[in-house]
């Protein structure tokens, strides 16, 4: 099993001044690790799982991964996950390329319906209802894919989204992987099992996220998909990961890894968050050797 890396807390120590070299440090730390994976979070306003309120800092995506592609050599690079409101899907693909090429082909797109209604509300952006929101997911995967086919620069026709042009250039080094969150039965897996190179559950219990799997598997005999090509990741949740309980985490990330789990993927929550992945850095190695 491997380990990744999320940050979603951008309250450094030290203020607003100390969070570019904190994220340096960070990525630093994640591969002085051995983490195969570092994302942060995709949102305008903070929100309520990290028990901060909507005014904490809270930085923008993908600026914020092109800054740390500067800082990294090594790790793959991604949101976890970003909105489909959140950029015309067009922008989107060209942005994910950019950060690829940039970063030497390190990119990953990671993508999810979205859900905070107040930050949309907030900056203006809309929202629209559950389905739709799918239906422009699906569109935004199809568009995505067709931008990263350097022999397909035609039109993209959609209900939702209408492309004269699919050209980007240049195109990624590396095809982007496409991670897709969440664990929706009906619509989300069934995503994954069409047009995902991944998956990301939350870690609620082996119990839960081998349901999900076993609805993932499903999808993907209905849809004629090999299951063994797709990444399974898991955010970590229960039990909530640091230095001092690392033997017990490591205990319950084997009832995962045995599900075929391929990677963890842990969140700082404190000020100093590369600090604190220097002190999980030993588990890598363990988790390494869970199968």
């Amino acid at each position: 099993m491997e380990l990744g890396f999320a940050i979603s807390v951008f309250d450094i120590d030290g203020g607003t001044t100390a969070i570019a070299g904190e994220l340096a440090r960070v990525g630093a730390a994640a591969e002085e690790a051995g983490a195969t994976w570092l994302a942060v979070m995709d949102h305008y306003f903070q929100i309520e799982p990290t028990g901060l309120p909507a005014e904490a800092n809270m930085l923008e995506g993908y600026t914020t991964l092109g800054y740390l592609a500067a800082h990294t050599s090594t790790v793959t690079l991604g949101l976890l996950v970003t909105g489909v409101t959140y950029r015309h899907p067009g922008l989107l693909a060209k942005i994910v390329t950019t950060l690829d090429v940039l970063s030497g082909g390190r990119a990953e797109l990671g993508i999810g319906a979205a859900w905070f209604e107040r930050e949309h509300r907030g900056l203006g952006v809309p929202y629209p209802p559950l389905g739709e929101r799918f239906e422009r997911l699906e569109e935004t995967l199809r568009i995505c894919a067709q931008m990263w086919d350097p022999h397909n620069n035609g039109p993209f026709e959609g209900k939702h989204y209408q492309l004269a042009e699919t050209l980007c250039s240049p195109q990624p080094i590396h095809r982007p992987s496409v991670l897709i969150g969440g664990g929706g039965e009906r619509k989300t897996l069934r995503l994954v099992a069409q047009y995902g190179d991944a998956c990301n559950l939350f870690g609620i219990s082996p119990e839960v996220v081998a349901h999900k799997l076993d609805v993932l598997r499903r999808h993907c005999d209905a849809v004629g998909r090999d299951y063994d090509e797709i990444r399974k990741t898991i955010q970590s949740v229960t039990p909530r990961p640091t230095p001092e309980n690392d033997d017990e985490f490591v205990r319950e990330m084997a009832k995962y890894a045995s599900l075929g789990v391929d990677c963890v993927i842990m969140s700082p929550t404190i000020g100093t968050p590369a600090t604190w992945i220097d002190g999980m850095a030993p588990v890598v190695a363990q988790l390494a050797e869970l199968e």
